[in-house]
């Protein structure tokens, strides 16, 4: 082969090629390779149930895309289709570049590819609530077969955001309110998305973000600004980032669109490249959010225009733009003439599209460009991925009170009133695929096959939401023109099935509006009328059960103190209502654990349970901690903790180990936690912190020991001269059923 076309040889390294091509690139084609663009803008025949995707017969405005890239392209972004589709698009984009440089499809993936094809899972926080990091590989491994066989070859996913604000809508994407959970399941899920090789045709690039503080905004606020020290960055928030990265092995990396203490994050030098890129070690790129750049000018005020918004974030530290940002030209013309007058340096632009490159010859583009056009039909929603989604959906079911009413007796009710706005209605949550072409079950669908002698009276009573809802700030395109499905309200035929009833099953707690990105609220009540409605069945005196399936941390406490027993069930995809069902009728065992603390009131925030001491969290309105802790989950069996052992194997390396037995009437899983407390320290650190944890099954008066190592990160604090040290002392170290539920103490000195 010539010396001249290394970097068409695949024997040579992809260090060596990317050099090769780097260096036959005009300036103009290397800027462009730093851009992503929405792709069915340009197709001519746009999906008429998704505004996203295309639809399978569609062609493209060829010379519009001609005149809009004329140097390549980098990335297109929201494209759903099939690989036909996907291929003709890729075949262009090859042939008019001038050195033959593919595209890298890339779309939303956040439990699921979106588009109008895809197994819809359980959302992220679902995942969280197994407390088994094994269903977030497992999650990952549906979502990358998936979306590879679509021709898609990198997901704008997962969500590593620690999120303490419950009003922020986004928080039914993230993995809670603890580090070490979110950093277990961040690892996990990263690998399930890329498992050890992006090139295979069932691996896709992962993209955490929102780097990385993104989940604290100020008022709770979608893209507000966050207030945070130092310590508490270190300590809470890149912890999370640094698991995907270093540890899930991710390669790149999306900016959030707010600032830290003033610091904006798509402008920060040392966030982008002191920390993500020379201490975190990222191997791909960082590119902005969609619509970011912009407001770089236009809200932060940072920038006279916006050659000068491209230069700040470009000079310290970001790769790529994202999402629909400015036109292409602009963003070429741009750094051209930055690069030109002198104002950055070429090899800015050289060790970003350096970094492109690599991950194109890495995902193996260059030697296989197109997708296989019938694969993904026995790929696509299959037994195996349907399984899937609805075991990790039973898994992730929390049971929050139960006074022995479940599981359900079915010889007991001859008339169940099930009542509710999600009683006949799949609540899939956010950045969900249409589920085009297939009807799901609901619960009402499930229930009347389950009890087959009973009468099931269903009527939705009310809505969630008043059923639309225009996105404010109106740089989403995806986000445009939310509505839900009109819902008739009908509470006095709910009451009156109730009065006839023996048994009323009350279905309810978030919508896509009430919840998901750019839904913040300032009340965590349940929206509508549903309390009201909740009140009135109450007061017919029959017994009820709660189901509550919803996207953030909800205030219950009026709700749950009217019902007999509460499952909080967040979105479960389209298996969630198979997954309720099964615990409701004891096919399944209740195991899942709060990954979010649940406030008495809306106003009671933040409570989540790692908070600061130094006040008594007590208010004239009474007590301010959680209603319900994290960590906390029922089941339908009973757990008895012994002999709590710990061994010091290491100057900061302690052995624990913990026996676990079941002592009730049926097998069922626990999750065991283990959490740390500094004695004595010289700055103020909280009372209690997860350092590790297991779930296990248990049968019927079986028992396990279960081992933990705890390492130097589990010891560790940022003193007062921001350094990482354990400090000599005691530790304590619990083993508990929940934050609030500590079965076993003891102390262990390191020194």
């Amino acid at each position: 082969m010539s010396e001249m076309m290394k970097y068409k040889n695949p024997a040579l390294s992809v260090e060596e090629r990317a050099e090769d091509l780097l260096s036959r690139m005009t300036l103009r084609e290397k800027i462009a390779q730093l851009d992503m663009k929405f792709g069915s803008n340009y197709c001519t025949e746009p999906d008429p149930n998704d505004n996203c995707s295309a639809a399978e017969t569609t062609d493209y405005y060829w010379d519009k895309l001609r005149e809009d890239f004329p140097d390549g392209l980098g990335y297109l972004h929201d494209n759903y289709s099939v690989p036909a589709v996907m291929n003709k698009l890729q075949k262009f984009f090859i042939e008019n570049s001038r050195l033959g440089i593919p595209v890298i499809f890339t779309g939303e993936a956040l439990h699921g590819i979106a588009g109008t094809r895809a197994t819809v899972l359980p959302i992220p926080t679902a995942w969280a609530a197994t407390f088994e990091p094994k269903y977030a590989y497992e999650a990952g491994r549906v979502i990358a077969k998936e979306t590879r066989s679509l021709g898609i070859y990198e997901v704008l996913a997962p969500n590593l955001d620690v999120a303490r604000d419950p009003r922020w809508g986004r928080t039914e994407e993230t993995f809670g309110e603890d580090t070490c959970l979110s950093s277990k399941m961040a690892a996990a899920i990263v690998k399930g998305h890329q498992n050890g090789d992006i090139s295979a045709k069932d691996s896709v690039v992962s993209e955490p973000k929102h780097y990385c503080i993104h989940g604290i905004p100020e008022g709770g606020v979608n893209c507000a600004t966050a207030r945070a020290g130092v310590r508490e960055i270190e300590s809470c928030y890149l912890p999370v980032f640094e698991a995907g990265i270093k540890e899930g092995g991710a390669y790149d990396v999306m900016a959030s669109y707010n600032s830290i203490d003033g610091d904006l994050m798509m402008t920060s030098s040392h966030y982008l490249k002191t920390v993500l890129k020379e201490r975190l070690g990222l191997k791909g790129i960082c590119r902005s959010d969609w619509g970011g750049l912009r407001r770089v000018h236009y809200l932060h005020k940072m920038a006279k225009n916006e050659k000068d918004a491209i230069y700040l974030s470009k000079k310290n530290g970001l790769d790529c733009q994202g999402g629909d940002e400015y036109p292409n030209k602009l963003w070429v013309d741009s750094l051209e003439e930055l690069v030109n007058e002198g104002k950055l340096d070429i090899e800015n632009i050289n060790e970003s599209c350096r970094r492109v490159l690599k991950i194109k010859f890495e995902l193996g583009l260059f030697e296989n460009p197109y997708t296989d056009e019938n694969e993904y039909k026995s790929i696509i929603n299959c037994k195996a991925h349907l399984d899937k989604a609805l075991e990790i959906a039973q898994k992730s079911v929390i049971m929050l009170k139960n006074d022995g009413i479940l599981p359900l007796q079915k010889d007991k009710y001859k008339k169940i009133a099930l009542i509710g706005p999600s009683s006949d209605k799949v609540r899939l949550g956010g950045y969900s695929a249409k589920t085009v072409g297939r009807k799901l079950k609901t619960i009402y669908d499930i229930l009347k096959e389950e009890f087959p002698e009973a009468e099931i009276m269903q009527c939705d009573g009310c809505r969630i939401s008043d059923g639309d809802f225009r996105f404010a700030l109106g740089d989403q395109h995806h986000l445009q023109g939310i509505k839900e499905e009109e819902q008739s309200e009908n509470i006095a035929q709910a009451v009156e099935y109730a009065k006839q009833a023996d048994l009323i099953i009350f279905c309810g707690g978030d919508d896509t509006i009430s919840s998901g990105e750019g839904r913040d609220r300032c009340e965590l009540t349940l929206c509508g009328r549903q309390s009201e409605l909740m009140k009135l069945l109450s007061e017919t005196g029959k017994p009820m059960v709660f189901v509550m399936i919803h996207g953030k941390p909800l205030a219950i406490k009026e709700e749950s103190d009217m019902s007999n027993a509460v499952l909080s069930c967040w979105f479960g995809g389209e298996c969630g209502p198979q997954a309720i069902c099964d615990v409701l009728t004891g096919k399944g065992n209740p195991g899942g654990k709060l990954p979010f603390s649940l406030p008495r009131r809306s106003t009671m925030i933040p409570c989540y349970y790692s908070m600061l001491p130094g006040a008594s969290n007590e208010y004239y309105e009474g007590r301010g901690d959680a209603l319900y802790p994290f960590g906390f989950g029922l089941s339908y069996t009973t757990f008895e903790y012994s002999d709590l052992k710990l061994e010091r194997t290491g100057k900061t390396d302690v052995k624990v180990s913990v026996t676990v037995e079941n002592t009730g009437k049926t097998a069922g899983d626990e999750v065991v936690q283990i959490y740390v407390e500094d004695c004595e320290s010289s700055v103020v650190t909280p009372l209690l912190l997860l350092k590790d944890f297991k779930r296990v099954t248990l049968e019927l008066g079986e028992k396990q020991t279960l081992k933990f190592n705890l390492d130097y990160k589990a010891f560790r604090l940022m003193n007062q001269a921001y350094e990482w040290v354990v400090e000599p002392g005691v530790f304590r170290i619990s083993a508990a059923s929940s934050s609030r539920d500590i079965r076993l103490t003891e102390e262990i000195e390191l020194d």
